[in-house]
């Protein structure tokens, strides 16, 4: 017997027709270098998009050709995550934040053919391109000012497409975008996704288990487009038509927060770290900022301390806490109660929304130790493994690796965690930041949010250092809120009743700032080494 259903690929231009069909008036709303706000809607995105994918035909890029953008978030990089897949290209974005010689290495390694630029990033473009295999640039004029001789203005480059064009032939594996990981251990590795991936990881967004997203939203991506397909988020809002906006290169909180209310954004994406610096504005200036009043946030790329979730829950503002990395595309759990959880007291709820959460639907997770496959009894750790239809198997142009990946086809991902009964994954470490002393593991992540628990207390990381005695101890460095005090017995004191004696750190260094990764997440690598030969 055999199935009656049609064979039909699952690609994501039939999400930009969709857009196009469905939600022409939609509204797209980009803010600009100078702070203004440029303002349009599905029907213009379907077109450019289309006008871009033929004219990057015309321009010679073949299928699985790579084309790079180097952009803040706003609606021409929209435009180019769809009409670099439809030309049949792969749509590789550059993370802005990298060094020039890292982001060099990257374009080179991906072998990018064209560069789509926006023109206040021109001066980084031409710190780095010569070292690359880059042919031809287009710059988005953003400022309005004319573009450079020697390279296209972007708009005449659209205007090299007649509008009277179709998609070549997709099949729904084929290579669709890439992202390189940030690069933290070791070079960069690419991840490459397909039609499939990216379909079925926008499905599972839009559940109500999901993120949740829906055409009646008005979403405000902060995590970068440059960095894990944003999260998923451009794909999945065509998909549904939800009104975008984007702040485009104005990530501070006091940018962010005019938007979010005069857009009447409910959804807004994005790191801790701008939340974190958001609810110190919010808790200084209470009632000033009239925000929609279904407004949640969704907060990942590093664990979300639950203090910030009790200092946005006092705002009336929810917050969901996903986990997932570059190779998962991203999203592979989220954190909300189940509906087997009704009568969860405020604190259980908040400890709940503290955790990584469930494992979304099709994706696979295991907790592995020095034993095997641990329980999922909230106790047992190990080092969370992953599989699924949107995780990579490997990583672009590079020999399979026993650290990255297991012998049955699982991903490593070098997140330590426990499992709790009902399935809530609690991250309690990367597998190379767990401090052990004296014999014992001390968890980073949870002395972290525990510190920043304190009133005082903006930011707090913590690493392992040598100790004569005991091989490694922990260290805080403390970022303090202004105008705040504590000194290191005050948070020692805060801890006493939360850890064990031997896990509270005897050092304690307090600094104007953390250093941070590319995506904002801490830079412990660059703490360790600043710290290595601290005497004790």
């Amino acid at each position: 017997m055999q199935s009656t259903m049609m064979h039909v690929k699952l690609t994501l231009t039939h999400f930009l027709e969709r857009a196009g069909t469905l939600f022409p008036d939609v509204e797209i709303v980009s803010r600009m270098p100078d702070k203004s706000l440029h303002r349009s809607n599905y029907r213009e995105f379907h077109k450019r998009a289309r006008l871009l994918a033929e004219a990057l035909q015309k321009a010679g890029i073949r299928k699985g050709d790579r084309v790079a953008t180097l952009m803040w978030n706003h609606y021409a990089h929209y435009e180019a995550y769809f009409g670099v897949i439809a030309s049949g290209a792969v749509l590789h974005t550059l993370n802005i934040r990298l060094a020039p010689d890292e982001i060099a290495y990257i374009a080179d390694h991906a072998e990018d053919r064209i560069v789509i630029v926006d023109d206040i990033l021109l001066p980084l473009l031409e710190q780095f391109r010569a070292k690359t295999r880059i042919e031809r640039v287009i710059v988005v004029p953003l400022t309005g000012k004319p573009v450079p001789e020697g390279y296209t203005n972007y708009e005449d480059f659209l205007a090299t497409a007649s509008g009277d064009w179709d998609y070549p032939e997709m099949e729904e594996d084929d290579p669709i975008a890439m992202c390189y990981t940030s690069g933290t251990t070791g070079r960069p590795k690419g991840v490459v996704y397909s039609h499939r991936s990216q379909v079925l990881h926008s499905l599972v967004q839009v559940m109500p288990d999901g993120i949740g997203i829906s055409g009646h939203d008005v979403i405000l991506p902060v995590v970068p487009m440059f960095h894990a397909n944003a999260w998923g988020v451009p794909y999945a809002a065509a998909m549904i038509g939800t009104k975008m906006v984007f702040p485009g290169p104005h990530l501070h909180p006091d940018d962010l927060l005019p938007l979010l209310e005069s857009e009447g954004v409910t959804i807004s994406c994005g790191v801790p770290t701008i939340w974190l610096g958001m609810i110190q504005i919010l808790d200084r200036d209470p009632g000033r900022w009239k925000l929609h009043p279904k407004l949640r946030l969704t907060v990942g790329g590093s664990a979300v301390p639950e203090s910030l979730i009790r200092g946005f829950a006092r705002h009336g503002i929810d917050v969901n806490q996903g986990w997932g990395m570059t190779e998962t595309s991203p999203l592979a759990t989220i954190s909300r109660p189940l509906q087997t959880q009704p009568d969860l007291t405020e604190d259980e709820r908040f400890a709940l929304q503290a955790t990584q959460g469930y494992v979304l639907p099709l994706v696979d997770l295991r907790i592995v130790g020095d034993d095997g496959v641990q329980p999922w009894d909230g106790k047992a750790v190990g080092e969370i493994q992953v599989h699924g239809p949107w995780i990579t198997g490997s990583y672009h142009d590079l020999p399979q690796s026993e650290s990255s990946f297991t012998a049955d086809g699982w991903l490593r991902t070098g997140d330590v965690a426990a499992v709790t009964p009902e399935g809530f994954v609690k991250i309690t470490d990367r597998t190379k930041d767990l401090i052990k002393s004296g014999g014992e593991w001390i968890s980073s992540v949870d002395l972290e949010n525990a510190i920043m628990g304190h009133p005082a207390v903006a930011e707090a990381a913590v690493i392992a250092v040598p100790h004569p005695k005991w091989a490694e101890r922990p260290l805080a460095v403390v970022v303090l809120k202004s105008g705040r005090t504590v000194d290191a017995e005050g948070l020692r004191a805060f801890l006493v009743d939360k850890f064990a004696k031997w896990a509270i750190p005897d050092a304690w260094e307090f600094v104007d700032a953390i250093p941070r990764t590319s995506t904002g997440k801490f830079l412990k690598t660059a703490l360790r080494e600043r710290y290595k030969d601290r005497q004790w």
